[in-house]
């Protein structure tokens, strides 16, 4: 029977699953099993068992061959989860001064037990911010959604600059290290140079004295970013 969104809240692993869903296809994957299970580093067997409870409350579709995909009552609630999670991170880090490797987490803990009025105070302090810490869209309290750039840096052609719009938040370890090159969104760079073969891509940071560094494959494909259009983002 489908969810009743006026009756009680959803679990916390309910609302883990759709979180790790939406985020797969946000990603462009197709949530398999496989990447369920990898994203919340559960066995297969238990995520086929959740998927086929999400199903019979009206959250997620699932074909065969074409994994799991999310309803749109499972994308509300999805949204609603986000929403909660980018705003706590984002409240942490201007108001509590924590820093942007440490809200990720901090975050995870506080979103099952916030209510969507505690949310919407919390934004309505920070004057409604659009991204949270790391770059990532908020949805609104409506359900909206800004798009996120698809292109990574990765993919970006030697000789073209672009803006770094959002980094993967998932990774304290990881955002520690991106600060420490000046790799935040917002920060322009151009790409001067790719070795063959998915091999290290060579950068230079604007606001960093144009000092060139590199930057391995894997890491680069983390890191979304818009092209600059004659000189404008």
């Amino acid at each position: 029977m489908p969810h009743d969104e006026s009756s009680t809240p959803l679990s916390r692993s309910v609302e883990d699953y759709l979180k790790a869903i939406y985020a797969l296809g946000e990603q462009g994957e197709p949530a398999s099993t496989s990447a369920i299970a990898h994203a919340l580093d559960v066995q297969p067997a238990s995520v086929s068992g959740m998927v086929k409870r999400l199903a019979e409350s009206g959250f997620v579709e699932h074909e065969r061959y074409r994994g799991v995909h999310l309803t749109r009552l499972g994308t509300q609630q999805a949204l609603r989860i986000i929403r909660r999670h980018r705003v706590l991170e984002t409240y942490l880090s201007e108001r509590l001064g924590y820093s942007w490797d440490d809200v990720h987490d901090e975050a995870e803990r506080l979103e099952h037990a916030a209510s969507d009025d505690l949310i919407d105070r919390m934004a309505a302090a920070l004057e409604h911010p659009s991204h949270d810490p790391h770059g990532a869209p908020i949805p609104t309290r409506a359900g909206y959604v800004a798009s996120t750039s698809r292109l990574t840096l990765a993919e970006v052609p030697a000789g073209r600059e672009v803006v770094i719009r959002a980094v993967r938040d998932d990774d304290p370890e990881r955002l520690r290290y991106l600060e420490t090159r000046g790799l935040l969104p917002g920060v322009r760079l151009s790409v001067e140079q790719r070795a063959p073969f998915n091999g290290p891509i060579g950068i230079r940071v604007a606001g960093l004295g144009g000092r060139r560094q590199t930057i391995g494959f894997g890491l680069a494909d983390l890191i979304r970013v818009d092209e600059v259009d004659d000189g404008n983002p």
